[in-house]
């Protein structure tokens, strides 16, 4: 699930980070990493914090799928935030351009997300909204990821740092 999570990056950033003359090239996988990082550690987050009608809300469109919509989400600004945070801290960059890169990024990564969990009758993109939570709670191996989840800290055990999504330790 967080393969396809970080595809949806991949597919997302390919003005806002790979031709960004402001974005090393031997950073740009650290980048879209860093940006999965806060979206995964942002829903963990906001589920922790019992947020878990938000999260479904959210990602099932109710609020809204164009950018403008999602952006002034409360959650996804948190994300947001963290994110650019994340990126200036790891990288060096301007709160500019780090800011410029997650709100280029962002909308297009959960809009897709929200199409590929609606799109779930035909079984094509095989997500939907059970699937994404088990992701988050380490249902995939993902040994690489680990260093960039909570807002580009160091962490060596995704499994575990996801794993109390909803209390399971």
């Amino acid at each position: 699930m967080l393969d396809q999570l970080l595809g949806l990056i991949q597919q997302n950033s390919q003005q806002a980070i790979v031709q960004n003359p402001e974005v090393p090239n031997e950073h740009n996988e650290d980048v879209m990493h860093t940006l999965l990082g806060s979206i995964t550690g942002g829903l963990q987050q906001q589920a922790q914090s019992g947020n878990i009608s938000e999260i479904s809300n959210l990602l099932s469109g109710s609020h809204g799928t164009s950018g403008n919509a999602l952006m002034n989400n409360p959650m996804v600004s948190s994300i947001a935030s963290n994110a650019i945070s994340a990126i200036m801290q790891k990288f060096g960059l301007s709160n500019q351009v780090a800011g410029g890169i997650v709100s280029s990024v962002l909308p297009g990564v959960l809009g897709g997300l929200i199409g590929k969990l609606g799109n779930n009758n035909s079984n094509s993109s095989g997500m939907d909204l059970g699937g994404l939570l088990g992701g988050l709670l380490g249902g995939s191996n993902h040994s690489n990821l680990g260093r960039d989840m909570a807002d580009g800290k160091q962490s060596t055990d995704l499994t575990g740092m996801l794993g109390g999504l909803f209390g399971n330790k």
